[in-house]
């Protein structure tokens, strides 16, 4: 089973900058990250766009839909930002029907050393390659069906909407 990674920015991916004391995109850490992991899995990262999701346009959304289209892989990880991750569920579960797709991404940068991004990707890399076809996101070391969960900014974590 090969798991194909599209990245698409977001906090997991910020870096910072030492100069104007913004945080800013350079490379995705992931290669790193698997590294450190151990990880052994036949697994192809690919760049989409490297912005923060509140920058993310519905344009930008389509094209991380048609790139998990277009990509060979039934089993897909997007690294993204937490903000508007369920935004972004939202336009896959209405494109992308014959795929396991799973969101993921970090409060905290990588960078730092104290994120929660490492702990993130296993758990990613875990659950796309046992939940059935869908849109899925992975956060804190739970799964959650695209349209069951909700990012509580009071509490830093995604939980599932209680209805």
């Amino acid at each position: 089973m090969t798991i194909r990674i599209l990245t698409t920015g977001g906090t997991f991916d910020k870096k910072y900058n030492e100069i104007d004391g913004n945080l800013v995109f350079r490379e995705t850490h992931l290669h790193d990250m698997l590294k450190i992991g151990r990880c052994t899995l036949d697994v192809r990262i690919s760049r989409i766009m490297m912005i923060d999701s509140l920058d993310m346009s519905p344009e930008d959304r389509l094209i991380i839909a048609d790139k998990c289209s277009e990509t060979v892989e039934s089993r897909i990880v997007i690294t993204h930002g937490t903000d508007t991750m369920v935004e972004t569920a939202r336009v896959l579960a209405e494109r992308v029907s014959d795929k396991t797709v799973v969101l993921t991404g970090a409060m905290i940068p990588y960078s730092f050393g104290n994120s929660d991004g490492m702990f993130n990707l296993g758990s990613v890399i875990s659950f796309v390659q046992l939940l059935p076809h869908g849109i899925y996101i992975v956060m804190n070391g739970e799964h959650f069906p695209w349209d069951n969960v909700r990012k509580n900014k009071e509490l830093g974590r995604f939980e599932r909407i209680l209805r």
